[in-house]
């Protein structure tokens, strides 16, 4: 498994990933970016994301695995 950091090129995987992180925002964590415009967790999270500051997996399909092999 391996844990990136550069934003998805799937624009579906890149929403998953920054609507995960505005309900992390939402839910108490602290923004990992200083002096923001806004303070709105839907706001924040693709910002922090663009700046390569999270870190996430996304999950190889099945079958895939066995391609590489």
């Amino acid at each position: 498994m391996t844990v990136k950091t550069v934003a998805p090129q799937s624009l579906f995987a890149y929403v998953v990933v920054a609507s995960r992180r505005a309900r992390q925002l939402m839910a108490g964590a602290p923004p990992l970016v200083d002096n923001t415009r806004s303070r709105q967790p839907t706001r924040v999270a693709p910002l922090e994301l663009k700046r390569g500051l999270l870190e996430f997996d996304i999950p190889a399909r099945p079958g895939e695995d066995e391609e590489e092999e």
